[in-house]
């Protein structure tokens, strides 16, 4: 299969909520209100769930106990919300894929962390909405779960690190890059451009980065990559120091965002996991 073939099949395959896209368009009809959103949400008791949850979590601290949909619109905000909520809906998409084929709990330990570095080093250069970094680097290699569904013999070849880096492992068996196919399947959701085009950017042998959130997205998978590995990478394993000096930070600045991801990334797991949502 080629590219577009991958991304053909995963489309038909896995299937956003409903209320992921409802609450896309609604945001993005000027007549909407607050209200119109909260419904949505409220009408499905998995993702009122989990937005409460997320809400209340230590990824936000707010001092007071938020008890509705409608008021946690109002602290975190609208767009922010849709980012979380598209973070579970995208991880429940993908909440039956065989588990005999990758480690996938290592998958969602890496994918998780990248989020959680995007989101720490959006925060400490000062970028608005720092949910959408951690949506970017939650999702950004979704491409690896639909090679594991259409091409288990392909996947289980490109995990082995040991040999190679990952990168150089999908070029080899694949022909390109997992981030190839999520971007393209982002674009097929519909989910917002500039989220397609910070996880387009996520590899510098692929795409430069011209932006603040491109250059937080390469940061943040090298280190996500390295720290999730650590048996075969070790933390700074293909970072340059210009990598985080173009972002106004130090060293100690880049040791700090992967302490506080390692204290974060059980909590976090807990909240975008698939495997913590078998309750619902």
């Amino acid at each position: 299969m080629d590219l577009q073939d991958y991304v053909d099949n995963a489309g038909d395959i896995f299937v956003l909520p409903e209320a992921v896209i409802k609450i896309k368009q609604l945001i993005d009809d000027d007549a909407a209100s607050l209200d119109d959103i909260a419904e949505v949400i409220n009408y499905d008791p998995a993702i009122m769930t989990q937005v409460l949850k997320i809400s209340n979590s230590a990824l936000y601290k707010f001092p007071n106990t938020i008890t509705t949909v409608s008021k946690a619109i109002q602290v975190i905000g609208t767009r922010s919300i849709y980012d979380l909520v598209l973070a579970y809906g995208v991880a429940s998409a993908f909440k039956d894929i065989n588990p005999d084929i990758i480690d996938l709990d290592k998958y969602w330990e890496e994918s998780v962390s990248c989020g959680l570095l995007c989101k720490y080093l959006a925060e400490e250069v000062g970028i608005k909405e720092p949910e959408k970094l951690f949506v970017c680097g939650l999702l950004h290699n979704l491409g690896e779960l639909v090679v594991v569904q259409l091409n288990a013999e392909v996947a289980k070849k490109c995990t082995d690190i040991s040999s190679a880096t990952p990168l150089a492992l999908q070029k080899q068996h694949l022909g390109f890059s997992y981030i190839d196919i999520s971007s393209r399947l982002l674009k097929v959701w519909g989910i917002p451009s500039d989220i397609v085009k910070i996880v387009e950017c996520t590899h510098g042998e692929q795409k430069q980065a011209n932006t603040q959130e491109e250059q937080i997205i390469q940061l943040g998978y090298l280190l996500a990559l390295n720290n999730i590995n650590s048996d075969y990478f070790s933390k700074f394993d293909g970072v340059t120091p210009d990598m985080y000096k173009v972002l106004g930070l130090d060293e100690e600045s880049v040791d700090a965002a992967v302490d506080f991801c390692n204290l974060q990334l059980m909590n976090a797991l807990a909240l975008f996991s698939p495997s913590s949502f078998a309750l619902f």
